[in-house]
């Protein structure tokens, strides 16, 4: 049920705007302050889903009002009540973080229709954070190994910069996971992530997957078409892989990182982007520059803050860690209760040789799960997870 909130000092006003409310749905809860100092009070105790407040009032105007909601609450939509003569001020509240405005005497359609508008905008905020949550979920880094903290500080430190990163680390350790966690502790985890995976792009298409490519550029090119660097645009671009990337598309790569500029294939025209590249590889990237496969000149551009994601061999203490949370995670998604594991169940796990890193531990998880006793045993492991 929709809480809302009315702060103002003039009690016939504060009765009609609650009158207006409550005829028009009974789902509407309508709660009444006589002036800012109260409303505040009252906004600090309850989430309310939409806040009307007068501009003119004793004690505190609406200004102080709105500015002090932006700091309790700012997700809580506010709506100015002006008087004629107080237009431009409430014009200028907008600019502070009003939704909207509607003036005295108010307009009943007017007066609804910003009220149904600014709920529904309410609603869209909590669903993105809920959406938000579940996308972190599913990027959580588990482990409190000496390697994993290292890891979560560095991207504390880095996260906020703009600052181009190089995650490094063998197949299967969670590279991905480091690159979303920069991305979602940004400044651009409002704009979008763009994953490119270099490795399974034919070297022939990747150049038009980044740039994009204007109709009539190769055979298939039937119409103009913008490239992940476009889609990525105000947020973060992720090059997994990018050990397999060809020369020439590294060429571009390095132009863009240079200039901030990309072109598409077939076009000479320059398109600005302000994308942040995070890239990821399970290759020597020296050694491939020794060889004559990777660009030098690009290395040290994307290489500016270096992340090495260790193999899981290395970190067995989270082993235990692991099991329980793919233990939850593999039980919620088959719908199934979840199992435990007996300590000399998980310690044979943790004696094991991990060569395909956390992926195979997941899959392992998965099996014993799915094969293994109401708690996996280590006769099960033995069994069903043998190496």
């Amino acid at each position: 049920m929709p809480q809302i909130l009315i702060i103002e000092d003039e009690a016939a006003i504060r009765r009609v705007l609650a009158k207006i409310l409550t005829e028009e749905s009974d789902t509407y809860k309508v709660d009444e302050a006589e002036d800012g100092l109260v409303g505040i009070e009252k906004i600090k105790k309850e989430d309310y889903d939409l806040v009307l407040c007068d501009i003119k009032m004793p004690k505190m105007d609406g200004v102080e009002v709105l500015e002090a909601i932006k700091k309790i609450k700012p997700e809580t939509p506010v709506v100015m009540i002006s008087g004629h003569g107080d237009l431009d001020t409430a014009v200028n509240t907008m600019r502070l973080g009003a939704f909207d405005y509607i003036s005295k005497p108010p307009d009943l359609n007017r007066l609804l229709n910003t009220v149904r508008n600014a709920l529904d905008k309410k609603e869209l905020v909590v669903e993105n954070k809920l959406l938000k949550k579940k996308v972190s979920k599913n990027y959580e880094m588990i482990g409190e190994s000496k390697e994993i903290k290292q890891i979560k500080e560095m991207i504390d430190k880095v996260a906020p910069t703009d600052a181009r990163v190089l995650i490094t680390g063998p197949n299967g350790t969670g590279k991905e996971l480091v690159a979303h966690w920069l991305h979602q502790k940004s400044d651009r985890s409002k704009g979008s992530m763009i994953e490119v995976n270099c490795a399974a792009i034919p070297s022939e298409l990747i150049e038009s997957e980044l740039f994009g490519h204007v109709k009539g550029a190769f055979t298939s090119a039937n119409k103009d078409r913008a490239g992940k660097f476009e889609a990525a645009n105000g947020g973060t671009i992720f090059l997994d892989e990018i050990g397999d990337m060809s020369l020439s598309a590294q060429a571009k790569v390095l132009r863009a990182l240079q200039e901030s500029r990309i072109q598409r294939v077939g076009s000479d025209k320059d398109i600005k982007v302000n994308v942040r590249v995070v890239a990821a590889t399970n290759k020597d990237l020296k050694k491939e520059i020794e060889d004559g496969k990777f660009r030098e000149d690009l290395y040290h551009r994307l290489a500016v803050i270096l992340i090495k994601v260790p193999a899981l061999n290395d970190r067995r203490e989270d082993i235990p860690l692991l099991i329980d949370y793919f233990s939850s995670k593999i039980a919620s998604e088959q719908g199934i209760s979840k199992k435990s594991f007996s300590k000399s169940a998980i310690k044979l796990l943790q004696e094991y040789d991990w060569t395909g890193n956390i992926r195979e531990l997941r899959n392992v998880i998965e099996r014993l799960i799915i094969l293994g006793g109401t708690e996996v045993s280590e006769a099960d492991v033995k069994m069903f997870a043998s190496k």
